[in-house]
């Protein structure tokens, strides 16, 4: 059964009010380094951002909603960077080949996650526990999005672009959240990127051109 989706009470329209949110989602993280999702409090997480209980009912119905939002948020910054960082090689480079071009993005995608291996190990944990469907697609629907935005100086067709990038998207995602899914402190990043440079068919592209 699908869990309900994320039900933020007040959307933070006002520079305070998004102040908040913030400092809420930075109070649940923060806690999470100390404890497993469940043992934290909503108390806890209010203590630490510094406002009162009535303050999270005011945004949020639930823990599950912060943790939802907290995790949703994650997501869409890291797409958010990975997208600023093919712009720059893109635009710094007149000669790049797509393989190449791929094998950068990766390389760079690889290196956010294994620095904040942690949190992504637990959001790929929680997002089992709290996520509803509908939010679960729109997360997944924005990656995919990201990549068709990467993709799209090298694939003029859109057809062939929307598949090629949902089906990077299932090999990065499948990858990386299964690795950290089954062994969260995982420690072979090299071998995991030269996989999924093998499934995605660059490394043997390059090894032929």
């Amino acid at each position: 059964m699908a869990l309900p989706a994320i039900n933020v009470r007040r959307k933070p329209r006002q520079s305070r009010a998004r102040i908040t949110q913030e400092a809420l989602i930075e109070s649940f993280v923060r806690l999470l380094h100390e404890r497993p999702a469940h043992k934290i409090t909503i108390r806890a997480i209010t203590d630490i951002a510094g406002v009162g209980l009535g303050t999270f009912y005011e945004y949020f119905s639930k823990k599950q909603d912060l943790i939802a939002l907290t995790i949703y948020q994650h997501v869409k910054s890291n797409a958010e960077s990975i997208k600023s960082y093919a712009q720059s090689r893109y635009d710094l480079s007149t000669d790049l080949s797509f393989t190449d071009y791929l094998t950068q993005i990766i390389h760079f995608q690889l290196e956010q996650i294994q620095s904040q291996q942690f949190l992504w190990a637990q959001s790929f944990l929680l997002e089992r526990q709290v996520s509803s469907i509908e939010t679960y697609q729109k997360s997944y629907a924005m990656m995919v999005e990201m990549w068709q935005n990467i993709l799209k100086p090298f694939i003029q067709d859109d057809e062939q672009l929307r598949q090629i990038s949902l089906n990077v998207q299932r090999i990065c995602y499948g990858f990386v959240s299964q690795t950290l899914l089954i062994e969260p402190e995982f420690n072979a990043w090299g071998t995991l990127e030269h996989e999924i440079l093998q499934h995605l068919g660059v490394i043997s592209n390059k090894e032929n051109r």
